[in-house]
């Protein structure tokens, strides 16, 4: 398919892991995709994937804290592809040590909350800021099934973070589908990615670990989750305004 043939698309934190997955999964439909996060030579390795399968892509360091470099981000884009159609605010982090919500240190709490919360923020104001002067656009932020959906102890700072980015999404959708702007969230489970794997675990400790944790008994592959991505910045999803959808093995069903 070329669903997304002519498009420019921004996806940040594509320097591995979801972002990766989901840069790739645009590019290989005919987008224009620009990579962005905070490390250069990791979005060099996506843009190399891309161009690699024969497809368009551009690195940008950015820091999604940074309103004014974010700014930057939206500029640059337009200018090397034309324009900004579409948007994925995947950048976010897990920071600090499992413990309860007492013990959890005001370093770790404000550095996830500030990235996975404000970053997100920040980062639609200024996307949003272009499409409505540009004939609109699609957005789709990257939040969690921790959070609105389920929660487990000793990650608090986290599960508060991605309920905030659930309940950000359907706000601002319902801000601006009136300029054209659809805006809606993916919230993954455990993921064929390197944020599901606990301290020490392998790929094959996780997937034997998930046999029992969700009902489809296996984590989500990356480009499962890139497809439902897709399918909400695509036309198809043209009426979808303000949803989190869920791609989580069953596990908050």
């Amino acid at each position: 398919m070329n669903r997304f043939t002519g498009k420019t698309v921004l996806v940040t934190g594509a320097g591995s892991g979801l972002g990766r997955a989901i840069a790739l999964a645009f590019a290989a439909e005919g987008a224009s995709v620009v990579v962005a996060g905070r490390t250069a030579a990791s979005l060099d390795e996506t843009v190399g994937l891309i161009e690699a399968a024969g497809g368009t892509a551009a690195a940008v360091t950015a820091d999604v804290t940074d309103s004014g470099r974010l700014e930057d981000l939206v500029r640059e884009s337009v200018t090397r592809f034309g324009g900004l159609d579409i948007a994925v605010n995947n950048a976010g982090i897990l920071r600090g040590a499992a413990v309860p919500v007492g013990e959890v240190s005001e370093e770790d709490w404000d550095a996830v909350l500030r990235t996975n919360v404000t970053g997100v923020w920040l980062a639609m104001k200024h996307e949003i800021a272009y499409m409505k002067e540009n004939g609109g656009g699609a957005i789709v932020n990257v939040s969690s099934n921790l959070g609105a959906h389920m929660r487990i102890p000793n990650v608090a700072a986290y599960i508060t973070s991605k309920a905030a980015v659930s309940a950000l999404t359907r706000a601002a959708a319902l801000d601006h589908i009136q300029q054209g702007i659809r805006i809606n969230a993916v919230s993954p489970g455990a993921s064929a990615a390197p944020m599901s794997l606990r301290p020490g675990e392998t790929e094959a400790d996780r997937a034997e670990r998930v046999k029992t944790e969700n009902p489809l008994g296996r984590v989500a592959e990356a480009e499962e989750v890139a497809a439902a991505v897709l399918y909400l910045a695509s036309p198809a999803a043209g009426a979808v305004v303000g949803t989190d959808l869920v791609v989580d093995s069953g596990s908050s069903a």
